[in-house]
């Protein structure tokens, strides 16, 4: 059981997010760009927007690093992976969210190893391509030996939530550390938090939920927010 408040983080995309994500209770922001095409999923936002956002902030700002589509990087985009890094921490970032996979579609631990390497004492999330690890209980032991890891956000099936809670919910109870990592996200819905938190859960993310009419068209709202927050603390105390 959960015996601190969750930590809910929230997904942003530029600083006009940040009242509204805060003001609602958030307690740590996730940044990334949605400038591409929406199939292709977000990628890392501009330097300008991670100064911006970080001067609004009164919480951690996580960044995303990833520069395409893929799960996968090569040697060339590390060095300007890690170099995109330093940028955002110059301006003022608390941490970074990135993940890779390996040909075979199971965790690159020697590429993640490398790039956490590069930014020694840098916490960072591994984002959500974990869930297209071919093989997700050797993924949870690959990620839990990476130097500086301090959540996996995961929703146990690339389908999101509703498709993948039984696994998650089996795969936290058995594994402490599993549960000390997740960052449960992906479609979450209401319902899951109980079960979640039960499991021993405490990180928790939101994306689309805080927004109206859950696009990434419209900006977060403090309401949609403070919902959850209220949610995830009433929860969290009945458990206890």
């Amino acid at each position: 059981m959960t015996t601190v408040p969750p930590l809910l983080e929230v997904t942003v995309l530029h600083e006009r997010d940040v009242p509204g994500a805060v003001g609602g209770g958030a307690d740590r922001l996730h940044l990334v760009s949605h400038a591409g095409a929406p199939e292709d999923g977000p990628t890392s936002p501009e330097p300008a927007t991670v100064s911006g956002v970080c001067r609004a902030s009164e919480v951690p700002v996580f960044v995303l690093l990833r520069l395409n589509s893929s799960w996968t990087t090569t040697g060339g985009e590390l060095t300007r992976l890690a170099g995109l890094a330093h940028d955002y921490l110059g301006a003022g970032a608390a941490g970074v969210s990135f993940g890779f996979l390996d040909v075979d579609l199971g965790i690159d631990t020697g590429v993640c190893a490398e790039l956490a390497r590069m930014l020694r004492g840098v916490p960072w999330t591994f984002h959500r391509g974990f869930d297209a690890a071919l093989e997700p209980q050797r993924a949870w032991r690959d990620v839990a030996g990476l130097p500086g890891v301090v959540g996996v956000r995961s929703a146990g099936s690339l389908r999101g939530m509703d498709s993948g809670i039984d696994e998650l919910l089996a795969t936290v109870s058995a594994d402490p550390v599993a549960a000390r990592l997740l960052v449960a996200g992906g479609g979450l819905l209401a319902e899951h938090v109980p079960w979640l938190l039960r499991a021993g859960v405490g990180q928790f993310h939101l994306g689309r939920q805080t927004r109206p009419g859950a696009t990434y068209r419209s900006y977060v709202d403090a309401a949609h927010v403070r919902s959850w927050r209220l949610l995830l603390d009433d929860a969290a105390e009945r458990i206890r």
